[in-house]
This record gives C-alpha cells, sequence and structure tokens, in this order.
C-alpha cells in the first residue's frame, strides 16, 4: 500500500509517527512515577520495567514489521542501535542536572545489576552469530534464551532491593527514592485506572511505531539507503526519543533513579527486540542474517554500557563542566561510532 505513496507523504508519515512517539513518552512518564510510589516497587525497578517496556514499545514495533517484511537488518540494527541512542540520551540528562554528576546522584544498586544483565544481553546476539545457523522453526535458540536472561535479571534485581548485601555511600548529593506527594488529579485515580492510562498509552506509541516502520522500510528501498544506517541512525533514533524526553523529564522532576533505570532497563528490554525479530523473520536466522554494520552497534553498546557501569561504581561527584567524565566518553563514543556509520559502513 505504502509503495504508491509519494516521497514527501512517506517523509510526513514517519515524522507524525514521531511526534505521537515523542508526545507520549511524555505522559507515560509521570504515570510511571506514580506507579513507582503506589506499588512500592521503586523508581530504579519501575524505570526498568514499566518505563523501560513503555517507551520501548514503537520500536519493538519496528523491528517486528521490519523482520516480517524481510528487512533482517534494518531490524536488527533498529533495537541495538536505539541501546547505543538512549545511552547517550543519559548523559544529555547528566547535563540537565546541575548539582552534582548524575550517576553520583542517582546511586542505586539495582541500575549497576542491571548494567551487568545488560552486557550479558548484549552478547549473547554476538555468540549466536559465530554459532553455527541452528535454527527450530526459524527460530534461533539464542531467540529463547534472552528472554529467559531477562527475566531473571529483573528477578534478581527485585531481591537485591529487598534484601541488598551493600549500600551505595550516601553524600549531600545523593538523592534518594522517596514517595512524592501526588497531584490531586492523580490521587482521584485508582492504581488500576493508571495502568489502563499507561496501556493506552503504549497502544498509541506501538501504532505510531508501526508507521514508523512502514514508511522507514519503504524509504529505504527507495532511496536505496544501507538497512544499517536507517535503523541505527533513523528509526533507532526515533523511537528513542521518548527515552529522551522521559530522561529529562524524570530528571527535572528529581526522580534520578527513575531516569537511569529507565534507560537501563529500557535498553535490556529493548534486547527482547531480537528474539521478537528473530521469531518473526522467517528466512532463518536473523542473527546470520544481519551484516557487521549491525553487530558493529551491538559492539559499540557493549563498551558504552560498561563505561555507564564504571560511571556508577566510581560515582564521580562533579566532573570537568560539571557532567560526569563517563558522560562525556559516551557522548564521544556515540559520535565517533555515527560517523564511523556514516563514512565507513553506509553502502547498500
Amino acid at each position: 500500500m505504502l509503495a504508491s505513496w509519494s516521497t514527501p507523504y512517506l517523509v510526513a508519515g514517519f515524522l507524525l509517527g514521531a511526534v505521537i512517539v515523542l508526545f507520549t513518552g511524555l505522559r507515560i512518564t509521570r504515570l510511571v512515577d506514580r506507579l513507582a510510589d503506589r506499588t512500592g516497587i521503586g523508581e530504579a525497578l519501575a524505570g526498568a520495567v514499566l518505563l523501560g517496556a513503555a517507551t520501548s514499545l514503537s520500536g519493538t514495533i519496528v523491528s517486528i514489521t521490519a523482520a516480517l517484511d524481510g528487512q533482517a537488518s534494518l531490524a536488527y540494527s533498529n533495537g541495538i542501535g536505539g541501546i547505543a541512542a538512549q545511552t547517550a540520551f543519559l548523559a544529555i540528562a547528566d547535563l540537565v542536572y546541575r548539582k552534582a554528576n548524575l550517576e553520583h546522584a542517582a546511586a542505586d544498586l539495582g541500575n549497576i545489576f542491571q548494567s551487568i544483565t545488560l552486557i550479558v544481553l548484549l552478547t549473547l546476539p554476538l555468540l549466536a552469530s559465530n554459532w553455527a545457523e541452528t535454527t527450530f522453526l526459524a527460530i534461533h535458540p539464542v531467540s529463547l534464551i534472552i528472554p529467559i536472561v531477562y527475566v531473571s535479571g529483573l528477578i534478581a534485581t527485585r531481591a537485591l532491593r529487598e534484601k541488598p548485601m551493600w549500600q551505595p555511600v550516601s553524600t549531600a548529593e545523593t538523592r534518594e527514592d522517596l514517595p512524592e506527594p501526588e497531584p490531586e488529579a492523580d490521587r482521584r485515580k485508582s492504581t488500576g485506572r493508571l495502568f489502563l492510562d499507561l496501556a493506552l498509552l503504549m497502544l498509541i506509541m506501538g501504532i505510531a511505531g508501526w508507521v514508523i516502520a512502514k514508511t522507514a522500510g519503504t524509504l529505504t528501498g527507495r532511496l536505496e539507503l544501507s538497512e544499517s544506517l536507517v535503523g541505527a541512525l533513523a528509526t533507532a533514533v526515533v523511537t528513542s526519543f521518548p527515552e529522551l524526553v522521559t530522561t529529562v523529564a524524570a530528571v527535572r522532576r528529581g526522580a534520578l533513579q527513575l531516569a537511569v533505570g529507565g534507560i537501563i532497563g529500557g535498553n535490556s528490554f529493548d534486547t527482547l527486540f531480537l528474539s521478537a525479530a528473530d521469531i518473526s523473520f522467517r528466512d532463518g536466522s536473523l542473527y546470520h542474517a544481519a551484516g557487521a554494520g549491525d553487530q558493529f552497534w551491538n559492539l559499540t553498546a557493549i563498551l558504552m554500557t560498561a563505561v555507564l557501569l564504571g560511571g556508577l561504581v566510581l560515582r564521580q561527584r562533579v566532573g570537568p563542566a560539571r557532567i560526569g567524565a563517563e558522560s562525556m566518553a559516551l557522548l564521544g563514543l556515540y559520535a565517533c561510532a555515527i560517523a564511523m556509520q556514516i563514512t565507513v559502513m553506509s553502502g547498500p
């Protein structure tokens, strides 16, 4: 159907999907912060599960739709490229928070453990691509392992919150995760109603993700662009806009654990894109169909996550220009990765 659309209409549809994703993401942040206080699960875990899943839904739809259309590289690079982009967004949030280094102020054991889990999840697709192409019903075994590792990480994170074996040192800059007074409009709503509002926003975001995937896939073929380039630097960044907006909004609200946990949790959730895309890709293993440009973003995401983890453990109080050294490194790594993608790996 979209093949008959003119290029300007396709671009307009892509941008409309991006705007919808952006504004639904703004509303989702406030809802998740309220639900974190209502349910008692804490900002870090709420960010990892509720905020991460909600804001990543559009990206999930993009990867599934691209895989169903046989565009393996677009499906793969969309998920992994989004992880790198969202990690860089955390550095931007650090710029917004002027009181101290964000990773210092948002000290939370759950975020540290989620970062470790994320590195494991990012390593599994690389292992899959280097194994023999073994599939069952066109599904690689790693696509079944990834959700198991993800859920196991969430269970372990919850256990760490309930019975931590160590605690980060509290300083004057550390912001504790304490429930905040709810606005009158939210107090009148039941917890079930808040979850219903969240589900509705996620549905809208999912529809927008489908529009983004279909328009981007059509534009990729029509303009003879590299699927890796479009996936990592177009659909991934656009569908990651909610993470940027929600992270900055959470920082401004003082919900620092939610901001950091939302990025790390969203990144972990994004690895599930690959499982969903591999199941949707009917021409064999998605990991073997993806190219070197896609795996490049895999390695970039692992490196950036390791730098972030180092910042969470080191907890530098104030870095150069009042931004953490790890945040400067993250922005530099992402900029270099973009330059390499455009200049070296952008061939069709």
